[in-house]
């Protein structure tokens, strides 16, 4: 039996994070038509629950999974990405804030501001 590859890389990529709509037409407002920009999401060291989200714009870079949705582009690292599979990247803009904000299923505790958590699994 042969595997296709490219259909399991795609499906896997597919499951690691959803994306809603208002992350993708915030990310579109923010790049424009810069083709090879997206929104690099990843996991560091640090805030008061542990880990903490960092999200920059930028380019891809060896070794990242890209997300794509609409055209809009999100990189991932391959160690950020165990943390985030089955997460939800969504933008709210409220009067308490505006930003993008990630609903994590491995997250077993996270901080008032959303900002950091602890893993529900040890790294």
């Amino acid at each position: 039996m042969l595997i296709d590859f490219k259909w399991v890389d795609r499906t896997f990529l597919e499951s690691m994070i959803e994306i809603t709509d208002s992350a993708v037409r915030q990310l579109r407002a923010l790049v424009g038509a810069a083709a090879e920009k997206g929104l690099r999401i990843g996991i560091a060291k640090g805030g008061c629950s542990g880990l903490q989200y960092e999200m920059t714009l930028g380019e891809a870079r060896p070794g990242d999974s890209v997300v794509e949705r609409d055209g809009m582009k999100f990189f991932i690292d391959e160690d950020s990405a165990k943390l985030l599979r089955g997460s939800t990247l969504d933008y709210h803009d409220a009067l308490a804030g505006a930003g993008f904000q990630i609903v994590n299923p491995n997250a077993a505790r996270t901080c008032g501001c959303g900002s950091s958590f602890e893993p529900t699994r040890p790294l």
